[in-house]
């Protein structure tokens, strides 16, 4: 045997004892798309933890004297703004309304929509996953009761839900007494920015879709054979779910919970628009796709720009969601 074919036959004997990690891994490095996605997410966390270093200003800075000013060269874009542009070479974007710098208001804008994207997802596998493998696993008359309540909380329009979720705490925790636990909690809610609530809305609507998809991965996986076996040889419920069906399910649910993060990302960015989002000064996109749509007719820029990085973001999510599917995609395994 040659040399080559003696290499060729390593490197196939090196790909087949590879786990199925390891092979989802290597097709998704194969899609080009997936690792744009993945380079331009890492981008924006780069921006989003270095933001006090990179923003050339706070994202509360205000100058009333550069308002609605504009670089030279964005007028040359949106052509409309001519006879209203009033120049600065201080602002890379230019200057909003009360004159904070939009470039910096960007920058940190994105610590909001990277929070989200994480912990939307995280609550999600969280509740939804231990929710639907119980109900899953356990079956009969538990797993009716479960997915009943499941079908009440579905019942309710998810944006009304968490509008009116929104409306409740804010209302509730607007002037609380000092010393009490909702003082404790408006100050933590003041402290993130306004976010907390945002959190909790998401948290309380996010599972209840990954609870039905895991409960449908466990019932078509717990009566295979090797979890037959399993209880044969004695096995305890702990250990077959976590050693046997939560290893052979939570590819599914990763790719499902990915192509979710959009989602996420862009409900936040509405509750923002409306002004049931972050507190002002905290930028977040859709409060300043909000603010700019006021001028948008004279200052498109104000609007376009936030509206450019919400749109990338959600764009590089849903290329890195598309790109694991493909890779764990188990009637995929051995094709590449």
């Amino acid at each position: 045997m040659s040399t080559q074919n003696s290499s060729a036959v390593t490197i196939n004997l090196a790909r087949k004892g590879d786990s199925l990690w390891a092979e989802a891994f290597r097709r998704l490095i194969r899609n080009r798309a997936a690792v744009m996605g993945m380079a331009i997410i890492f981008m924006l966390i780069v921006l989003a933890v270095g933001a006090p270093f990179i923003a050339p200003r706070s994202f509360s800075d205000q100058t009333l004297l550069d308002v609605n000013k504009v670089p030279t060269w964005v007028p040359t874009i949106f052509t409309s703004m001519k006879p209203y542009a009033r120049y600065s070479a201080d602002y890379p974007i230019g200057a909003d309304y009360v004159g904070r710098d939009i470039f910096s208001r960007i920058v940190f804008g994105s610590r909001i929509s990277l929070t989200v994207a994480i912990i939307g997802p995280l609550v999600s596998l969280l509740i939804g996953v231990i929710f639907g493998s119980v109900s899953g696993y356990l079956g009969g008359r538990v797993d009716n009761i479960m997915m009943r309540i499941v079908d009440i909380l579905y019942a309710f329009p998810q944006i009304l839900f968490i509008i009116l979720l929104m409306a409740f705490f804010r209302s509730t925790f607007a002037k609380p007494e000092p010393g009490t636990f909702s003082y404790a909690i408006s100050q933590l809610d003041a402290a993130l920015g306004g976010v907390l609530f945002i959190y909790v809305g998401i948290g309380l609507t996010a599972w209840e879709t990954m609870a039905r998809l895991s409960r449908g991965q466990v019932l078509s996986v717990r009566e295979k054979e090797y979890v037959e076996a399993a209880r044969t040889i004695g096995a305890k419920d702990m250990s077959i779910m976590f050693r046997h069906i939560m290893p052979n399910i939570i590819g599914p649910l990763i790719v499902a919970e990915s192509l979710s993060i959009p989602g996420y990302i862009s409900l936040e960015a509405f509750l923002s628009f409306i002004g049931l989002g972050v507190n002002p000064p905290t930028p977040s996109w859709g409060s300043m796709i909000s603010d700019g749509s006021q001028v948008i007719r004279t200052y498109p820029n104000q609007a376009i720009f936030p509206a450019l990085a919400l749109a990338i973001t959600m764009f590089a999510f849903n290329f890195l969601g598309d790109g694991l599917r493909d890779a764990l995609d188990p009637r995929l395994k051995g094709t590449s």
